[in-house]
């Protein structure tokens, strides 16, 4: 639907023709292009019979639905206008693809129009010169105007009109807001502002209904960004989930190839190694060092075989070789004196060894044991 920023352009030139003169001969496809621009390019109205009057979606602008609750409104509207004018009709005009509807009539007898009803939009219709002009248009008596004596409306006898634009609120056209009678109607011509105020609350329905328009439209861009994150988060919970399957299956696979190497191994050490240091032991039974060195070289497969714990490993890595030696001496029960021996150290060499350790390991209290400590690293 094109704006009324064409149409307000175009007022000056459209001021310059009178009704009452120059322009009454001019024909139809000379004078009417300014308004019948402003309500081409949409889909045209459908009447409706026994149930409510629904305006549908423009094409180039979309427009929201009028809503039986709003139509209800306009009908109490020009009940209460053609009540206060004393007019016999009292009209909502709705205006798209070149044709002039009524959207909501007075109720009563002496209304003759019809809901639903439809004019061809041409410089004889009254609304048409409120479009035109973009104003207020009014007939006081049709009977004495040359250009008004002939206009579709006198078929009704209705020669008095007063009529208003209605417009939505980007300026585009909606319609028109009317009071039509037979006769010059006095009571109807002091009652012109009155009708302007009715027009404001047409408008201010017309706004209202396109600001519900325009928030349920961002609710629902705001719905469907909402269900886009929610699937691209279900997605990705989904991806975590496969990737975390996946490698509680690898770490399963990983854990039994240790633990088949781990038993590999234990089987070669036990079926290889140590019969062979139960042998040497035998022959050197009368040497105390070399059998302590190798009761330490059994002791240390026994603990690599039976998963030597990873904390005393780690606890050895910061001990000079000296001091490994020692503590895993200590570990097997030796005393001083036997590490000493076994060693080729004295004591006191040896005494200053365990207060090495004490102070690598943490172990600043006197209290706390270093064989305890290193068994419950073991």
């Amino acid at each position: 639907m094109c704006t009324m920023l064409m149409f307000v352009s175009s007022c000056s030139a459209l001021h310059a023709y009178n009704f009452q003169g120059a322009h009454k001969a001019e024909s139809l496809d000379k004078i009417s292009p300014f308004i019948l621009g402003l309500i081409s390019n949409t889909k045209r109205w459908r009447p409706y019979s026994q149930t409510p009057y629904l305006i549908e979606l423009d094409i180039m602008q979309s427009r929201p639905v009028i809503t039986p609750e709003t139509l209800g409104k306009w009908q109490y509207v020009v009940d209460q206008i053609s009540e206060i004018a004393d007019v016999p009709a009292t009209l909502i005009m709705h205006t798209r693809d070149q044709q002039h509807n009524v959207c909501v009539k007075s109720t009563g007898n002496a209304n003759p129009y019809l809901e639903g009803q439809s004019f061809q939009l041409h410089d004889k219709l009254y609304c048409f010169g409120v479009l035109e002009n973009n104003a207020e248009l009014c007939v006081e008596d049709a009977t004495c105007d040359p250009h008004w004596r002939d206009n579709p409306d006198m078929e009704y006898g209705m020669s008095f009109y007063v009529g208003l634009p209605l417009k939505w609120p980007d300026g585009a056209i909606f319609g028109t807001i009317c009071m039509l009678d037979r006769f010059r109607n006095k009571r109807a011509l002091s009652f012109r502002n009155g009708l302007r105020q009715f027009c404001r609350i047409v408008e201010d329905d017309l706004a209202m209904l396109e600001e519900i328009e325009q928030r349920k439209k961002a609710e629902t861009r705001l719905q469907q960004e909402l269900d886009n994150r929610e699937a691209i988060i279900k997605k990705r919970t989904q991806d975590l989930e496969d990737a975390n399957t996946a490698l509680r299956v690898l770490l399963k696979g990983v854990e039994i190839s240790k633990n088949e190497v781990e038993e590999r191994i234990e089987q070669q050490v036990r079926g290889l190694v140590l019969p062979h240091i139960g042998r040497l032991q035998q022959l050197i039974s009368e040497d105390n060092r070399a059998l302590s060195h190798l009761d330490i070289v059994e002791t240390n497969l026994k603990n690599i075989t039976s998963a030597f714990t990873g904390r005393l490993a780690r606890a050895l890595e910061g001990l000079t070789p000296t001091e490994s030696e020692i503590v895993q001496l200590i570990v097997q029960g030796r005393s001083t004196k036997e590490i000493a021996k076994t060693l080729s150290r004295g004591t006191s060499t040896v005494d200053f060894h365990r207060n090495n350790i004490r102070q690598k390991l943490g172990l600043t209290h006197r209290g706390k044991n270093l064989r305890q400590h290193l068994n419950s690293l073991n």
